[in-house]
């Protein structure tokens, strides 16, 4: 039997991740962890009686426990909970499905007691990559992709040495404005950002993948969990989201993973690593697939990746500035208070504005967030 914790279980990789489980009855479910969506929580609790939830609002939780009376269950609150559901004796494994950088700590205390990762969350690696793979090293744990890009590129890897390697290729859909001018971002909205042509994925990402700043978070996880710098790393534009991603190697042979855009495949995989299982859905299907066609990206109209590659280039605090001032110009934008393009703007300037802290610890990226949101704050 084996036994997962999820850290972000109402969100979308959470729900797929118990979809996986609810579909493999060898997994058990031993602890899950929500911010306030209590209904959804108090569902998954009934269906998979977990041992341990985590809710990190005190209001949240306190209604979860009226609600949830009947049964057998420990809830806990805050950061105090989501360490404790980290660490879980119970548990084999850690889902970190949790958006933001809220899910650094949590990765590290699971890493110190011995749990594999099962990698969701970008902030962990793009901010905190520095010390995150030593010290999986020291503990001897794994650090399993469920990106679907990385997941990609880890299957292609699958027993191949790394001297051989000579470039990773992440692939790229473009979004949903994709061959649009930046003359035409000015106008878009909300709910036109929200329409992503392949992938159903929370709002935040969906916002991420039309600015191609998630493809530039991607580049900078990949620099950490493949040993890559990044002159050997490409981002390809595939529209049809069919090749997930793609390895060259030095004798000029090109390894790709295909499939349908289906994030269940690359949870499974990381949760089973090395087994391949049985999983249900859409296959592709080669005599009606016509074409795959392939594109450059738009690097002068997209700004969020070549940003992103210079945050990684400079490197120190800087990863943790282009991160921190995304998430909250996505926050802003997601409640219509600024437009599509001034997310651009506020990561420039964040970026602008900030002093490098070369090696930067776990307290000093925190306190580099924090110092990103209340600068963004009083500008606008």
């Amino acid at each position: 039997m084996k036994k997962i914790a999820i850290l972000g279980s109402t969100g979308s990789i959470g729900t797929q991740t118990l979809d996986v489980a609810r579909k493999n009855k060898d997994i058990e479910v031993v602890g899950i962890s929500a911010g306030r969506n209590i209904k959804m929580l108090e569902e998954q609790i009934r269906e998979f009686h977990p041992k341990l939830v985590a809710v990190w609002d005190e209001t949240a939780a306190e209604e979860l426990r009226t609600k949830v009376a009947d049964l057998q269950i420990r809830i806990v609150t805050g950061m105090d909970g989501l360490l404790e559901l980290a660490a879980m004796p119970e548990s084999d494994i850690l889902v970190t499905a949790i958006v933001g950088m809220i899910g650094i700590r949590p990765t590290m205390e699971a890493i110190r007691a011995g749990k594999d990762i099962a990698l969701a969350n970008k902030e962990t690696l793009v901010t905190a990559g520095h010390l995150i793979m030593p010290m999986a090293k020291e503990y001897g744990v794994r650090i399993l992709p469920v990106d679907s890009e990385h997941s990609a590129i880890f299957q292609a890897l699958h027993g191949e040495k790394h001297g051989e390697i000579h470039k990773l290729l992440i692939t790229a859909s473009g979004g949903p404005f994709r061959g649009r001018t930046r003359e035409e971002l000015k106008t878009v909205t909300l709910a036109d950002t929200l329409k992503h042509p392949n992938w159903v994925m929370g709002q935040k990402i969906t916002v991420d993948s039309a600015t191609l700043v998630n493809k530039g978070l991607e580049v900078m996880e990949a620099k950490w969990l493949f040993d890559m710098d990044l002159d050997h790393i490409q981002v390809v534009v595939q529209p049809q989201s069919i090749i997930h991603s793609m390895v060259e190697f030095k004798d000029g042979a090109v390894m790709a993973q295909l499939g349908t855009p289906d994030m269940r495949l690359p949870i499974q995989y990381a949760l089973y690593y090395p087994e391949r299982r049985y999983l249900d859905g859409e296959r592709l299907d080669f005599s009606t697939l016509k074409q795959i066609t392939f594109e450059e990206p738009d690097m002068n109209t997209f700004l969020g990746l070549p940003m992103a590659m210079k945050a990684s280039s400079v490197g120190g605090s800087m990863p943790t500035v282009f991160n921190a001032s995304n998430e909250l110009a996505v926050k802003k934008f997601l409640e219509q208070k600024i437009s599509f393009l001034d997310i651009y703007d506020i990561i420039q300037q964040s970026m602008d504005h900030h002093t490098v802290i070369e090696n930067p610890n776990l307290d000093e990226i925190l306190t580099t967030e924090q110092a990103v949101y209340q600068w963004i704050e009083s500008r606008w």
